[in-house]
């Protein structure tokens, strides 16, 4: 009975507590039920917080970033170059001002993401790695949210700008609320590292400095954007009609709807009020007059003054009675023409040099014209245009109204006979005229006679002596022939005078190689010379070297002949008859120039006469000779 009791106790109590594999199960069990139910009381804590949450998001870390991303609006602010500096477009996402700021870092071999949140703005810098994933995702997003299509320079990844700063804080300022920090640097330079701004204790973060290749993918597609706030930008102002700057001759050229008033003596150009700033540009007009010696009161005053204005009321303006297609260039042949250097270097030199770019296409307008000088150099002006000159008075007589489309009032004079070829805008120098008058005449020569004989049958070179019948008289002319004669050449004499057909004299002056004359008008024949010929100038007492060298020594030079300047002596001028020998006029006679041209022009230009030296000349003809044979 004992060991029965025993065993029946042994057995209760055995039988009153679990196997200990069971024991550990049930304690596994109610420690996966508290997890379980603390795992759905906070699912249901950040459900009932959080509505637009996921319960179950299976994102990557980036993707998930670029969902909280997701802006509730869009902001693009503009910043024009006037106020920044720098044009640019930025995009602002305003998220809901309970987000917190968030820091994310991602690193690798070649790329880093770095992002700043602070309440309402996020501001990103990104690598070229992540861009071109990033980005057309983002441009879709911002799409959305603000109903237009963005540029796409405009790309969250775009290096801020000066003035990005303040379209942020602009964007804060609509929304209510602060606004982040942002780093500006100029395109090209590497951003600086600003910290990460801490709302609630947020860490410090670094900005990759952006590939060059990058930024300049971005500015290339900143292009458009920049082009479509041309609203923003200002008007560029239309160029003045005429330049006053050039110290010979005003010039106004101008192009556009051109009405010639000829009544009037008016070039009107209307102005289209869309192209001159919305009609906000002042009304422009100057007065002209189209002739080349502007400092010269007394030969500007027969210059007939033309007026050209810039108007916008079209009604208002002329209406055209003839339109033409060639562009006008208008100019006078008052002044001093009738003088053969003032023809040339006055009118013809610095015409060429204007309507050359135009090969013959171009409308020449004259003023103060005279029939006697158009038919004189006829062949020229049918050379330099192919379009009947138009008689400015004429026309105004007619109460014609010529349009163009283009027009030019008068001509781009350079120095003296010269054009240069630094100033010229089309390259042309002072050879090109020559060339150009050689052809328009016909004159066959374009070098000098070689000593011995050049083919022609001609074994002397050949000299022309210009002879004065007014002023300036070489007294000894016959000397200085036989002076010539005896040195070898073959000597002619020639009067140069303004009837003179252009065409003769132009063939005579180039079947020459070197010409002799006292310093005067005669000499602007040389132009006729061909390359390489000779020229001698004789100067006349009176401190004249300056004035000699201006009118004759350079051109000569320019156009490529071989200059020698002859200055006389005491003896050789008619002036030792006139004045005592102590006089000023032989002691000092430059400090008599500042009596004015007109006492240099009546007493030493035209108040004396020459005999030359010819033992002393000979010398020159000497060396004229010796030149050609080089």
């Amino acid at each position: 009975m004992k060991g029965g009791g025993a065993g029946d106790k042994a057995g209760r109590g055995g039988g009153g507590r679990l196997p200990q594999p069971l024991r550990l199960e049930s304690q596994r069990f109610r420690l996966l039920s508290i997890v379980v139910g603390c795992f759905v009381i906070c699912l249901v804590f950040l459900l009932s917080s959080r509505p637009d949450a996921t319960a179950f998001d299976t994102m990557s870390p980036k993707a998930s970033l670029v969902a909280a991303r997701r802006p509730v609006a869009v902001k693009t602010l503009r910043t024009s170059s006037s106020a920044a500096g720098l044009g640019g477009d930025f995009h602002v996402d305003i998220l809901p001002q309970r987000h917190q700021e968030q820091s994310l870092q991602q690193t690798g071999d070649d790329k880093t993401v770095t992002e700043w949140v602070r309440d309402t703005v996020i501001v990103e810098e990104r690598s070229d790695a992540e861009t071109s994933e990033a980005e057309p995702e983002e441009t879709e997003l911002d799409r959305d949210a603000s109903g237009t299509a963005a540029a796409s320079s405009n790309s969250d990844d775009h290096p801020a700008a000066p003035g990005a700063e303040k379209a942020v804080q602009a964007a804060a300022a609509i929304t209510g609320q602060p606004a982040a920090e942002t780093t500006s640097t100029a395109p090209g330079r590497p951003e600086e590292k600003p910290g990460a701004a801490t709302g609630g204790g947020g860490g410090q973060s670094k900005l990759q400095e952006q590939p060059a290749r990058q930024r300049q993918e971005e500015e290339r597609h900143d292009e458009p954007a920049r082009q479509s706030g041309g609203d923003h930008q200002q008007q560029q102002p239309r160029p003045p009609l005429c330049d006053f700057s050039d110290f010979r001759s005003d010039i106004c050229d101008f192009a556009g709807d051109v009405r010639m008033d000829a009544n009037v003596s008016a070039f009107v150009v209307v102005v289209d009020p869309a192209e001159s700033g919305g009609g906000q540009e002042q009304e422009e007009e100057h007065k002209v007059r189209p002739y080349p010696r502007k400092g010269d009161e007394t030969c500007m005053g027969r210059i007939t003054e033309l007026t050209v204005r810039a108007t916008r009321d079209a009604a208002g303006a002329p209406r055209c009675t003839r339109t033409h297609t060639a562009p006008a260039v208008v100019f006078s042949i008052g002044g001093y023409t009738g003088n053969i250097f003032h023809d040339f270097s006055d009118v013809l030199v610095p015409l060429y040099n204007t309507v050359q770019r135009y090969r013959g296409d171009v409308q020449l307008v004259l003023a103060n014209a005279a029939s006697w000088w158009l038919v004189k150099y006829d062949r020229l002006l049918r050379e330099l245009s192919r379009h009947a000159p138009l008689d400015l008075a004429r026309a105004g007589a007619a109460r014609e109204v010529h349009c163009f489309r283009h027009a030019v009032v008068s001509l781009r004079a350079h120095k003296e006979l010269i054009i240069e070829r630094e100033r010229s805008l089309d390259g042309l120098a002072t050879p090109d005229f020559t060339r150009f008058l050689r052809r328009a005449l016909g004159l066959p020569r374009d070098a000098p006679t070689r000593l011995g004989g050049d083919g022609t049958g001609r074994k002397k070179p050949r000299l022309l002596i210009i002879s004065r019948h007014r002023t300036r008289l070489l007294l000894n002319l016959d000397a200085v022939v036989r002076a010539a004669e005896e040195v070898g050449f073959e000597a002619v004499v020639n009067e140069s005078d303004v009837a003179n057909d252009i065409s003769q004299v132009g063939g005579l002056i180039n079947s020459c190689d070197a010409l002799v004359g006292v310093h005067g008008a005669g000499l602007t024949n040389m132009m006729f010379l061909p390359p390489g010929a000779a020229l001698v100038q004789i100067v006349p007492w009176g401190g004249l070297q300056w004035m000699a060298r201006a009118d004759y020594g350079d051109p000569a030079e320019a156009m490529g002949l071989k200059y020698i300047q002859y200055e006389i002596g005491v003896a050789e001028s008619t002036l030792k008859d006139k004045f005592p020998s102590g006089h000023k006029i032989f002691t000092d006679p430059t400090a008599l120039h500042k009596k004015g041209f007109m006492f240099i022009r009546q007493t030493l230009m035209d108040g004396q006469d020459i005999t030359v030296d010819v033992a002393r000349f000979r010398e020159v003809l000497l060396q004229v000779l010796n030149n050609l044979a080089q």
